[in-house]
Order: C-alpha cells, then structure tokens, then sequence
C-alpha cells in the first residue's frame, strides 16, 4: 500500500483491471485478503478484509472497513457498503449487497477447485514469461510444424532404430560434412 498495509494470501488470484488500496484519510484501514481468495477482473477492494476461500464477482466493490468472512460468494456487480460484516459461509448480491442464501457443498467444491486452476494457470503463465527469445521461436516452428504434419507420417520426436549415425531424418546427413566416422555416432 502507499500509506498502510496490504496483505495477499497464498493461492490468491486478482483478476484483469482489479484494484486493491487501503485507507489512509477515512479510517486507518488495511487490506487484508486471505488464501484460496478469488477477486473478478475490475473489482475494487478498498481498505477490507477477506477471509479464506472467498470469491468475488467481476466489477464488485467490497469497501472501507468492510469484513467478508471464510467460504464467502460476493456476486458480479455486488457493492458491499463500509463497514459490513459478512458471516462464513454466505453468498451476497446487490447494490448495496444483502444476504442472499447460506452457500452449498458445491460452492465450496467451486470455490476449492477455482483456485487450484487459477494457481496452477499461474505456474504456467509464469513458465512462459521466463522463457527467452530463442525458445519462443523453437517452440512456434514446432507449433507450426505439428499443425501441419499428418499424424500418420514420420514425427520428429519419433526414435529411428536404423538411425545408426544419429543424424536425423533421410536426406539431412548429406547436408553434413563428417571430419571423422566417429563423429556423428550416438553416445
């Protein structure tokens, strides 16, 4: 935060354009977001708190000095006014958000299963921005050559038991000049 604290659980996604802040002027309000929390693209989560395995909708707002417990739904759109507690185990709508109903087993089995995909979404996305230049261009050419090749003709990954030279596909050893016999031997 720029004049408290925020603080993001593990197992914790926030979506696209989302924005998390705390409050400095109107209260003296941290921001506190537990694990296994999801929050939609363009919500807005000002100086609250959210306890464990919480979902909150795409465009919601959960505002100053707001308490959402464990295991909670806070629907798309939902606006939860300063200062609202919200039970464990409670899904809210509206503007301003109400009590709606006592959320279900498959709530939580969602709630659950959302944030291990989100997470393991994460690890791959986090995979792929590690990687360089020349990896990128390694993996389009085999991109592209797999959606061209019929499944049916020779595979560049496919071992060659006549392959005794290890030098690839027919027709490529004679692009290749060997100083040695030896050379092009498998190890």
């Amino acid at each position: 935060g720029d004049g408290n604290r925020v603080t993001i659980g593990s197992n914790t996604n926030i979506g696209d354009c989302a924005v998390v802040h705390i409050a400095k002027i109107q209260g003296d309000f941290v921001t506190n977001i537990g694990n296994d929390v999801s929050i939609g693209p363009n919500t807005i989560v000002h100086a609250a708190t959210l306890g464990d395995a919480v979902v909150v909708g795409a465009g919601s707002q959960i505002l100053d000095g707001a308490v959402v417990g464990s295991n909670v739904f806070v629907e798309a759109g939902s606006i939860v006014t300063p200062g609202t507690k919200i039970p464990d185990g409670e899904v809210w709508s509206g503007s301003p958000a109400k009590f709606l109903r006592k959320v279900t087993k498959e709530d939580i089995e969602y709630i659950q299963s959302h944030s291990a995909q989100m997470s393991s979404l994460a690890l791959l996305h986090a995979g792929e921005c590690e990687k360089d230049y020349k990896q990128l261009a390694k993996d389009e050419e085999e991109y592209e050559d797999k959606e061209h090749r019929a499944d049916d003709y020779w595979q560049p990954t496919d071992e060659d038991p006549t392959d005794i030279q290890g030098q690839g596909a027919p027709g490529r050893i004679f692009n290749t000049t060997l100083s040695e016999a030896e050379e092009g031997l498998k190890k």
